[in-house]
């Protein structure tokens, strides 16, 4: 959420930079300024009556001390309206709060400078490119029909289970999952990253706090009994963790990792750039979260952009980075960074990791905050990334090491799968 304060002091360096995100955001501007404006205006009246009130309180304790109960009877008949029309100020305040609030939760993060301009992905800015893309044999196939070769993941059984998009992962196609989890997990790790175990369904609060509420609630799991929602990805549960904590400076950067599945209801998503493991409802992914001093945090998000690379590279798979234009960027993000690799067998680019820096924007919401040199209370950094999302990791290297004899294990995983091939 953007800060009051800022937006008020800077009301055209907020809208110019929502333009960015193609977005006019001149009328809610003003109608938050106005209404943050009212708020103040309500709570410095309500303050005045306050404060009258606590002075005729003494004046009627000095008046009954000195035995002038008609002049002390005045000021309580006083006390009594003033009382009144302090509630009547006070409930206009927290309408007033709320509807600010409310205003502000529909308004994005401000893209950093550097973020491109436009509209759609064919906008985003590549920014680097590493990895030669293999030369498959022929009759090489995409990877759904690579899994039903191989016996390896069951569409169809998920479909009966549950439905489209919760697939049933089998033999060594199972082992291969677990084996991409725990190796992203020791590469996280290794890396200085605290491993956490997290809930997966987190409270209307927590998802509030990162950003999926209000605007990604029709692509949340919702369970309305408890009024809890299943995780879209383990960023949530992580940085809630930090939810109302006063950090010491010295305590930054803070960063953890976690494996969750996560749970997305992608409504709307159809045709054949969604089949297999394009695209599902529940997948398994690793995530890595920082909590960093505004200082650090974007030689931060370039040291996450940097071990995203290296994972990759042992996997040995080609793959690009894109700078997200504004048009592309999530709701929550000030800068984001996409990792594709390429899908031979598909001939197309597979997003398999998003690195964002939210700045305060989490914090914010959040009250994160950390104490600085000076005592003074400020506002943290936070960022995070896919480090990875499995499915379409998966279905890059069923796809780019198919052999006619089988599916080659990458090296760096075969001490984690215990086998070489899938055959």
């Amino acid at each position: 959420m953007l800060q009051i304060a800022f937006i008020r002091e800077n009301q055209e360096k907020v809208i110019n930079a929502l333009a960015k995100r193609n977005m006019d955001a001149k009328s809610i501007v003003e109608e938050v300024v106005q209404l943050d404006e009212k708020r103040r205006a309500t709570q410095v009246e309500l303050d005045g009556i306050l404060s009258e009130s606590n002075k005729l309180s003494k004046d009627i304790g000095d008046l009954m001390k000195a035995g002038e109960k008609s002049k002390a009877a005045i000021l309580k008949e006083k006390t009594v309206l003033l009382k009144e029309k302090s509630k009547v100020l006070a409930e206009n305040a927290v309408v007033l709060a709320n509807e600010l609030t409310e205003k502000l939760y529909t308004l994005p993060n401000l893209p950093a400078d550097i973020v491109p301009v436009g509209k759609t992905p064919e906008d985003n800015l590549n920014v680097f490119e590493e990895g030669d893309i293999p030369v498959l044999h022929e009759g090489a196939q995409p990877h759904w029909e690579l899994v039903k070769k191989y016996d390896i993941i069951d569409f169809e059984l998920g479909v009966k289970i549950t439905g489209a998009g919760f697939p049933v992962y089998k033999g060594k196609g199972a082992r291969l999952q677990r084996a991409l989890i725990n190796y992203f997990l020791d590469k996280n790790t290794d890396a200085g990253y605290k491993e956490m175990q997290v809930p997966h369904l987190v409270n209307e609060a927590s998802a509030y706090g990162t950003g999926q509420l209000p605007d990604k609630e029709g692509q949340m799991y919702h369970d309305a009994t408890d009024d809890l929602y299943l995780i879209p990805t383990a960023e949530v549960p992580v940085t809630n963790i930090f939810r109302d904590v006063i950090l010491s400076e010295n305590e930054l950067p803070v960063k953890y990792t976690g494996y969750t599945p996560c749970f997305r209801r992608e409504a709307g998503s159809y045709g054949a750039h969604v089949r297999g493991l394009n695209r599902l409802h529940q997948f398994d992914k690793v995530e890595i979260v920082r909590v960093e001093h505004p200082d650090n945090s974007y030689a931060a998000l370039d040291n996450m952009v940097e071990h995203v690379k290296s994972i990759l590279q042992e996997l040995k798979l080609p793959y690009r980075i894109l700078r997200l234009c504004g048009g592309d960027m999530g709701f929550t993000s000030a800068l984001t960074y996409d990792f594709e690799v390429y899908s031979t067998a598909q001939e197309r680019w597979l997003e398999i990791s998003s690195v964002s820096n939210f700045e305060t924007f989490q914090a914010n919401r959040l009250k994160l905050r950390f104490k600085d040199k000076d005592g003074k209370n400020q506002l943290a950094h936070t960022l995070n990334g896919s480090s990875l999302a499995l499915p379409r990791v998966l279905a890059g290297i069923l796809e780019n090491y198919q052999t006619p004899e089988g599916i080659v294990i990458p090296e760096v995983l075969r001490s984690y799968c215990g086998f070489d091939i899938i055959d």
